[in-house]
């Protein structure tokens, strides 16, 4: 009995050795706390988030005090709390740091913009004014023979209009002999000392700059507001200078540009700003070449293994597609197809289906983007969007077909949309991004592509959420953000189910491609 006693406590002792050394090798899930949505009071627009910075930022109307921000909603990743409770009033007159949590703490921050549309005219000014918000400057330039000592300011706006007031009002500054006036403004309690300068200049007419694209550039100048203000334009190597159509120029009030078109790629040409009889001084600018998307006929194709590539064997990739993470559970969903919209070559048919083993498995969105797929992450992809480019386009065309079937695959989070028709989608982008746009789709990690980004330059997209059972010819016309930004990639994306990202879809959604190209001139 004793040694029985002596085996029971010996073997005691050991289990709790043993127990002192496991370590607790379960690890928490992988899901990253994230900010999927925001809203506030005088929001414009939505909200840019950048779920790898944990950043938002949002512009809000010059007539919110950005010390009393109204946060009206924020929606985070399920199962994530925040330390900023719901309907709160926060300063965003700086940077506002909070916590989210989720099996462990990730620091956001929330960032606000403000557009005050200012203005500073007076009467005999020559071109637009000139703000320095930080130091409350002001610059309006007129005429070298104005009486400073007599001029009449006729708009002034410093501050958010019908909030701001004025001391000395506008009626009242005057006298510009020295050069400069002192003004006080006041809203959201908030008082601003700014300095007006008026300054003469020695000419009336000036040519302030030229956006030069491929067919198409922009010319920039100033004048007289009351003057007969527009532009001359010739190849370097003419003679006679040619009048820029007037319906090509825009006036704001002593600024105008001129949208001009029909120009040829790859040519120097010199323009200048006209203001009656007077001349401005010249600008002599080169237009760029009209690059085209390599492959866009999508006739170039190569198989390695169960996984089609757009692209021919032995030569570098400009399209890639999801098939390298379709093809873990099944076969390619994107392939070559000799139905086209010619008859002849090659075009993308990009099918949407369920891979995998009787229920185990996932909705695989047929699609094409211009990037890479760089690696499968389980059942889930991370790729990149974009490829170098830096012309300026002003069209993507290109036919299309699309067969569309309901939704009958999802995630929890659109299981709302079962039922409903398919849909396709196709856009395109250029941006200045310093390098291509990862996207992953792991719900827990998820970062897909954002609209709204503040790197994009052009925009232009479109959707169909019905067959199209004949090839039809589509264009998506680029809505530029900025004349003057120079682009460094081109995105552009097919998919026959616009939510594939998200896992759902209709099994059996199919969309035919053919023939994109860029065009250059309206």
């Amino acid at each position: 009995m004793k040694r029985n006693y002596i085996h029971i406590i010996y073997s005691l002792l050991c289990t709790l050795l043993l127990s002192a050394c496991i370590k607790n090798d379960i690890p928490y899930p992988r899901i990253k706390a994230q900010i999927l949505g925001i809203s506030a009071d005088g929001q414009i627009g939505t909200a840019a988030i950048d779920n790898d910075k944990r950043m938002v930022t949002m512009e809000l109307s010059d007539t919110v005090d950005l010390r009393r921000v109204h946060i009206e909603t924020l929606d985070l990743t399920e199962g994530a709390v925040s330390d900023l409770p719901s309907d709160s009033i926060i300063d965003l007159s700086k940077s506002y740091t909070l916590t989210l949590s989720i099996y462990q703490d990730y620091t956001w921050t929330i960032n606000a913009t403000q557009n005050i549309e200012r203005s500073f005219r007076v009467e005999g000014q020559i071109g637009a004014p000139v703000f320095d918000a930080h130091n409350h400057r002001a610059i309006a330039y007129v005429n070298k023979d104005i009486d400073l000592a007599n001029i009449k300011i006729t708009e002034l706006v410093l501050g958010p209009q019908g909030i701001t007031s004025y001391s000395p009002e506008k009626e009242k500054l005057t006298d510009f002999s020295l050069g400069y006036q002192k003004v006080i403004i006041v809203y959201h309690g908030i008082m601003e000392e700014w300095t007006l300068y008026i300054v003469p200049s020695e000419s009336e007419i000036s040519t302030d700059g030229v956006d030069a694209w491929t067919n198409v550039a922009w010319l920039h100048g100033s004048g007289k507001e009351d003057a007969e203000n527009g532009f001359e334009i010739k190849e370097a190597t003419a003679g006679t200078w040619e009048k820029v159509p007037d319906e090509y120029v825009t006036h704001d009030k002593g600024s105008f540009t001129a949208r001009m078109i029909h120009l040829k790629a790859n040519t120097t040409y010199v323009c200048r700003a006209v203001s009656g009889d007077l001349t401005g001084n010249e600008i002599t600018f080169t237009t760029g070449s009209a690059a085209e998307l390599p492959n866009g006929s999508f006739d170039d194709w190569n198989k390695v293994g169960k996984v089609w590539n757009p692209w021919a064997e032995g030569s570098e990739n400009f399209w890639d597609t999801g098939n390298k993470g379709a093809t873990t559970l099944g076969d390619s969903n994107t392939q070559p197809t000799d139905d086209t919209w010619s008859g002849t070559g090659q075009a993308a048919k990009l099918a949407t289906k369920f891979v995998g083993i009787g229920s185990i498995g996932k909705l695989a969105a047929g699609n094409m983007y211009t990037g890479n797929y760089l690696r499968t992450e389980g059942t889930n992809g991370v790729l990149n969007f974009g490829k170098q480019f830096t012309q300026r386009p002003t069209r993507l065309k290109g036919y299309f077909k699309y067969t569309s079937v309901e939704i009958n695959k999802s995630n929890d989070e659109m299981k709302y949309l079962i039922g409903q028709p398919d849909t396709c989608q196709i856009f395109i982008a250029l941006g200045d991004w310093s390098e291509p746009v990862e996207i992953r789709t792991k719900p827990s990690d998820r970062k897909l592509f954002d609209k709204n980004d503040p790197h994009i330059i052009a925009y232009a997209d479109m959707y169909s959420g019905k067959s199209v059972t004949e090839y039809t010819p589509f264009t998506l016309e680029l809505e530029y953000r900025d004349t003057d930004r120079i682009p460094t990639y081109i995105v552009v994306v097919a998919s026959a189910s616009k939510y594939g990202d998200y896992f759902t879809g209709g099994d059996g959604s199919v969309l035919f491609l053919d023939d994109f190209t860029l065009e250059y001139d309206y």
